[in-house]
């Protein structure tokens, strides 16, 4: 089992659900589990420039509250060990493991991309969400941009989008942010998992603390932006103790929703979670993944349409109703955002607005 500091998977397995073959070290030099020295290497993340030819996803899925999203990055080096897009990484032959936080893939045209889709004459405006699949602020954004342009480009249309994110770099595009808001086209969501920093660092490593992304919520707030509290996902007997204190922090901070859901293991990232159970906290690893299987039907997943994002059973319905409870106690009114659609304006090819 592989331990780095600063990561969160624990191993880096590729996955043979595609029939991928397996990788072996050889003992050759180039193997990266072992230096010259004797020592392992630290991993260091890389960056690979990708070049699709459209930008945006679309779902019809029953589950799920948007129909069209854009991710300009796939993998994430927060690193959180329950992430559930890291089996994507799968159909690069990488693994879903240590490769998804550290091998990481970027694509300079979403903006450019998206620009070409809107302008498109049989385009329909929808609310466009950011973060997913993979976050839109992890630190590589800092270098790119791309979250960045695509805001400009949605303030420069009007077009109205949703932003889901753990990190409280999300403030660095305050000023946009907060231009999109006076327009009504922007609502944003910030992930908190638990309020222990060091848990934290554990769960999802390379992201902001606890602290900072209630700061964050704060500053979104102040600035006249529509913003909620995600406590997700929530894991049994790990996280699930800091629930109310998150939603009354969160409320105290201006959250005027308040969410949540339980951790979801599809593919690979359950015998990932399994490992990083055994490694963190074995003396109740069973407990954890019993409860778990005990609101997904006794499986640890659950991918049918319609019941794979809900939990069922008594440990769901003890949850919901702390939920409630807590909400109530914050004061959050659970208001909905309703975004502007009706004031879209094409862009014209040339990065013009179509005048009609």
């Amino acid at each position: 089992m592989l331990r780095e500091r600063g990561r969160g998977a624990t191993h880096n397995q590729t996955s043979s659900r595609f029939g991928l073959s397996e990788r072996e070290a050889d003992g050759d030099w180039l193997d990266d589990q072992e230096a010259v020295d004797g020592e392992i290497p630290r991993l260091r993340t890389t960056v690979t420039i990708q070049h699709p030819r459209t930008i945006i996803t679309r779902n019809s899925s029953p589950d799920i509250g948007f129909t069209q999203s854009v991710n300009s990055y796939s993998g994430c080096e927060h690193g959180c060990v329950y992430c559930y897009a890291r089996p994507t990484h799968a159909w690069h032959d990488l693994s879903p493991g240590l490769d998804f936080e550290t091998r990481l893939f970027a694509k300079p045209d979403a903006a450019r991309l998206l620009r070409k889709e809107l302008a498109a004459r049989n385009y329909r405006p929808q609310p466009i969400a950011l973060g997913t699949n993979t976050d839109p602020y992890q630190p590589i954004e800092r270098r790119y941009r791309l979250t960045r342009q695509i805001l400009e480009l949605c303030l420069e249309t009007r077009h109205p989008v949703t932003i889901t994110t753990k990190s409280a770099r999300v403030c660095d595009d305050l000023d946009l942010l907060a231009e999109l808001a006076r327009e009504n086209l922007v609502a944003v969501a910030i992930s908190v998992t638990s309020l222990d920093a060091r848990l934290s660092s554990r769960l999802e490593p390379r992201a902001s603390t606890p602290g900072k992304r209630l700061e964050a919520i704060g500053r979104l707030a102040q600035a006249g932006i529509f913003v909620g509290v995600n406590v997700s996902p929530i894991i049994p007997a790990i996280t699930d103790m800091f629930l109310e204190e998150i939603v009354e922090q969160a409320g105290a901070m201006g959250a005027r929703t308040a969410s949540w859901i339980v951790i979801r293991l599809p593919h690979e990232v359950a015998p990932l979670f399994r490992e990083w159970l055994q490694a963190h906290f074995p003396d109740r690893a069973d407990k954890v993944m019993g409860i778990i299987r005990a609101m997904r039907d006794g499986k640890d997943n659950d991918p049918a349409f319609f019941s794979r994002m809900k939990a069922r059973g008594v440990w769901a319905d003890l949850i919901r109703t702390r939920m409630r409870l807590a909400r109530r106690r914050a004061g959050i009114a659970q208001e909905k955002p309703l975004l502007d659609i009706s004031r879209f304006r094409p862009p014209g090819p040339e990065g013009q607005l179509a005048l009609f």
